[in-house]
């Protein structure tokens, strides 16, 4: 279970944009949620607490988390040879209930949910003694957590199906009335935007002065859309991707390398994004995700002492041979750090592998060859020359984007091809904004199909995106590759045993509803 300690709190509203006073020591260190009582409720200075809370719950992901949302599918292998059998296996669609990764993903999701609920319970108490414009500052702040909220009921159901919507901070009524299907999830993520939108700035992330690179309408806007392509209503995802599109707003961040590193931070492509830093200090407080599984487990840095990774988390060769075989460039050398041995294995399978394609990256950092795996990510990589000095843990202090634009681009132009109307550009333009950018040609009469591939090229490694793509167009055929099988209940993990356990023993026969209500009761 997470801590909470003020002094990463306070870091925290620091990366937000706030001054020192914004901070107090009312939020002092404590497990498992937010103490709902320790605050001055008259006081509306201090309502920004909750909410920076709540940003610093989101903020602090386990560092499996993205590792496990993201290894089911064709961009992506485990990696990691040698350790974390289950996470291979669970690449190959070989799922043990017993996995330790499967129950902290449950879990740290629900626990910051719960969190959140007594955010948003303390900013109704302010509200009680507030006037006209502080309670606007509640109900904005308010919005801000149910976004959030919803981000992380939006990755369970689409990890387990059948899931739990919890509002509040002492869920047993919600718990009695048992899960809610995936498309009841989505649902609430949708009618839950609707409501926030009204309350939240009109503004990119980055416009806004008050919590730079906090939520904002659009990113309410985004989460619906991606809500709707899950429920493939593609009309309402046409229309909420479409409201983002005509607010002129956002744009692409021109250097499609730069963007997933410093220079890249809270650009105009962002919509939600994970901020983290070190404050630019050769030591003392710092706010990181741990971006070690990502990295390369041998490599020699371009500024020295910066150390290496885990070698978890690998692009796939047959991603790397279909981006090669489009005449991809800027986004391969982008997303893959190769090795020599991972080169080699290339050509000897008969892949003629380009030029530009080699073990240094543009940034100067040489990738050498190690036993977990061939490629590791380049979207999860900060050059060693962009780490702070004194500062020497692999990729420390990198942000990690959530939503982007080009995401948002392909989502309408995916809902356009599959029969939607569209209220702002064309299916056509929206793909090509994207393919532009990367230095690819343009289209015309775009299918479905090739969006979908743009989606492959684009958005690999990123959060599971090919594989929900896949599993909801049941392409199953593309997710069997490279020896493994997929079949249509390998669609979700099973629910974690450990949760399963605390069940009674005689509890023999039990419906799903009586088993996910025991599985939550010690959120309580």
């Amino acid at each position: 279970m997470k801590r909470y300690s003020f002094t990463k709190i306070f870091l925290l509203c620091l990366i937000l944009g706030f001054g020192v006073s914004s901070c107090t020591d009312k939020l002092e260190e404590r497990e498992g949620q937010l103490d709902t009582g320790d605050l001055d409720v008259t006081d509306a200075s201090n309502m920004v607490q909750p909410l920076i809370g709540a940003y610093y719950e989101f903020a602090t992901r386990g560092w499996e988390e993205p590792l496990l949302l993201g290894v089911r599918g064709d961009d992506v292998n485990a990696g990691g040879l040698g350790d974390q059998q289950q996470f291979a296996d669970t690449d190959r669609y070989e799922y043990d209930q017993g996995y330790w990764m499967y129950n902290s993903l449950w879990n740290v999701h629900y626990n910051d949910i719960v969190n959140m609920n007594s955010a948003i319970l303390q900013l109704e108490s302010f509200k009680e003694f507030a006037d006209a414009g502080d309670i606007d500052r509640a109900d904005q702040y308010i919005a801000e957590i149910k976004v959030l909220r919803a981000y992380l009921h939006f990755n369970l159901a689409r990890t387990w199906e059948d899931v739990f919507i919890i509002t509040s901070n002492q869920p047993e009524e919600e718990l009695e009335q048992g899960v809610s299907s995936k498309a009841e999830v989505m649902q609430f993520i949708s009618d839950e935007m609707d409501m926030a939108i009204e309350n939240l700035p009109d503004a990119r992330p980055n416009e806004r002065t008050d919590i730079q690179g906090g939520v904002t309408r659009y990113t309410a806007y985004a989460l619906k859309a991606l809500a709707h392509q899950e429920l493939e209503n593609y009309q309402e995802v046409a229309d909420a991707a479409g409201a983002i599109i005509s607010s002129g707003k956002f744009s692409l961040y021109s250097d499609f390398y730069q963007l997933f590193k410093k220079p890249g931070e809270l650009s105009n492509e962002s919509l939600l994004e994970i901020q983290y830093s070190d404050y630019g200090t050769e030591a003392g407080g710092e706010l990181y995700h741990l971006f070690a599984p990502f990295g390369p487990q041998n490599w020699t840095p371009a500024r020295e002492n910066a150390q290496s990774g885990w070698g978890f988390y690998e692009p796939s060769d047959k991603w790397i041979e279909f981006m090669i075989n489009r005449g991809e460039e800027t986004r391969l050398e982008t997303s893959v750090l190769f090795t020599d041995r991972g080169i080699a294995e290339l050509e000897e399978n008969g892949v003629e592998v380009p030029g530009f394609v080699t073990n240094t990256t543009p940034s100067g950092d040489i990738i050498n060859d190690y036993a977990r795996a061939k490629f590791a990510s380049g979207k999860h990589y900060l050059p060693s020359i962009q780490l702070t000095d004194g500062r020497n843990q692999y990729s420390a202090g990198k942000n990690m984007i959530v939503i982007r634009y080009a995401e948002v681009l392909l989502m309408y132009a995916e809902a356009i091809t599959l029969g939607a109307s569209g209220s702002s550009i064309s299916a056509d333009e929206a793909v090509n904004i994207v393919r532009n950018r990367a230095g690819m040609p343009s289209l015309s009469g775009v299918t479905h199909e090739q969006v979908l591939d743009e989606k492959f090229a684009e958005l690999a490694m990123e959060w599971g995106i090919r594989y929900y793509d896949m599993i909801r167009h049941d392409k199953y055929g593309e997710l069997s590759y490279d020896g493994r099988n997929f079949t249509a209940d390998k669609e979700y993990l099973p629910y974690p045993q450990e949760q399963l356990d605390a069940l009674p023993i005689e509890a023999t026969a039990v419906d799903r509803n009586t088993v996910m209500n025991d599985i939550l009761s010690d959120l309580n």
